[in-house]
């Protein structure tokens, strides 16, 4: 048998032993003297499927993600640049969720208060707000060290942003309801139905509806003259708000002009967070100059002294008006000039200053009831040392009727 020939019957022996049927499409190598021959056929079906699946499928690549959005800030409260309510929250919101550990905007001046930050919101709430008139910057972080979203999609915010925004007034109508409320004026004030309460413990509140007053109305306490109510003017300044100022000044120690300047907001704002009311109650004067000339006191309503008196003679009159007391003295010497050119030294007690150096005090007299004081209002012992203990600083004394 020729070497050729056993070839072929041992390979056709293996190819029945191991059940493989050789087609067409095979390639089968020979050993040829040594060598290798190949016998290379067209690829079948079964080739190409092979070759393909080697590769990734084009449906199953995925896109590259594009580069991350920006954080931007969508809007900022408060949105208006004056007259802003210093005790309001001040909120930023973004274009989507803040990462918890985002750093957080800044505000100057500082104030006491907090951040929280809820979703896309990031809210500054005040411990106690700006006062009136505070110009406040609010620095809202950017760049590598800015504010962050929480998703990876969300990026940060590029650069640096920063709004400004000034507090407007005080409110006179909230003062008026404040003094009200704790017996400083002889009004009740009462909130209306839709209004709601401003939480007496809440100083910051307190500073808020200082801005923003809530509605309501003022009532008369029932027994005071039409020579006091006549003067009130509700939501504006008046001789019945100069003498409640001089009032709560001198209980808290503070300087008595009757002015409400920061001092006295700041204390009045605490004493209504605290519901501390006028330890004095409210007292009210009105000399009368029609013959005969008389004084009546009013306290908490009512009528607690009726009782004749002087006031000044023409040379020396007492003027017609409401002043508030300034100054008080249980006893004191008053000097000064007669119209006649002489000097005077006067020992006197229970004195009431109310207007430069008129006063209500007692002076010895052998009658009351007409003109014959240098301007002061006169009245007897008694009456003038009962009345002292109630007419307080701040209390309005009213001077009526003809003027010698």
């Amino acid at each position: 048998m020729s070497f050729l020939g056993s070839v072929g019957r041992l390979t056709a022996a293996l190819f029945r032993h191991r059940g493989i049927a050789a087609t067409g499409g095979a390639a089968i190598a020979v050993l040829v003297a040594g060598c290798a021959f190949v016998a290379a056929h067209p690829a079948t079906n079964h080739q190409n499927i092979s070759s393909v699946s080697d590769s990734k499928p084009l449906a199953n690549v995925k896109p590259k993600a594009p580069p991350p959005d920006p954080l931007r800030v969508v809007s900022v409260s408060p949105s208006q640049s004056r007259y802003v309510n210093g005790a309001s929250p001040i909120t930023v919101t973004f274009s989507s969720t803040l990462a918890p550990a985002t750093p957080l905007p800044t505000l100057s001046p500082k104030i006491a208060g907090s951040w929280q930050v809820t979703g896309a919101t990031a809210t500054f709430t005040p411990s106690y707000g700006y006062l009136p008139g505070t110009t406040v910057t609010l620095k809202i972080p950017g760049g590598n060290a800015g504010m962050r979203g929480l998703a990876a999609s969300a990026g940060g915010l590029r650069k640096p942003a920063t709004v400004t925004f000034t507090t407007g007034s005080f409110s006179t109508l909230r003062l008026q309801q404040v003094l009200s409320q704790l017996g400083y004026l002889p009004l009740t004030w009462t909130a209306g139905d839709t209004a709601s309460p401003v939480p007496s413990g809440d100083e910051n509140a307190q500073v808020s509806a200082a801005y923003a007053p809530p509605a309501g109305s003022f009532t008369f306490q029932s027994g005071y003259p039409s020579e006091l109510t006549s003067q009130w003017q509700t939501g504006a300044s008046n001789m019945l708000d100069q003498g409640a100022i001089m009032a709560f000044e001198s209980v808290e120690g503070l300087t008595m002009d009757g002015r409400a300047g920061p001092q006295v907001w700041a204390a009045l704002i605490k004493a209504a967070a605290k519901d501390q009311h006028n330890p004095n109650g409210y007292t009210y004067a009105l000399a009368d100059q029609h013959y005969p000339e008389s004084l009546t006191v009013w306290h908490d309503g009512k009528v607690i002294e009726h009782t004749p008196a002087n006031t000044g003679i023409a040379a020396s009159n007492t003027q017609d008006g409401t002043f508030p007391v300034y100054l008080r003295y249980q006893f004191n010497h008053m000097k000064g000039t007669n119209p006649d050119g002489s000097k005077y030294d006067d020992p006197v007690w229970w004195i009431s200053y109310f207007n430069g150096g008129d006063a209500v005090h007692y002076f010895p007299r052998p009658g009351y009831g007409y003109y014959q004081s240098l301007g002061c209002v006169e009245i007897q012992w008694d009456p003038a040392k009962f009345v002292w203990s109630y007419m307080t600083y701040g209390t309005l004394v009213t001077v009526i009727g003809p003027v010698a």
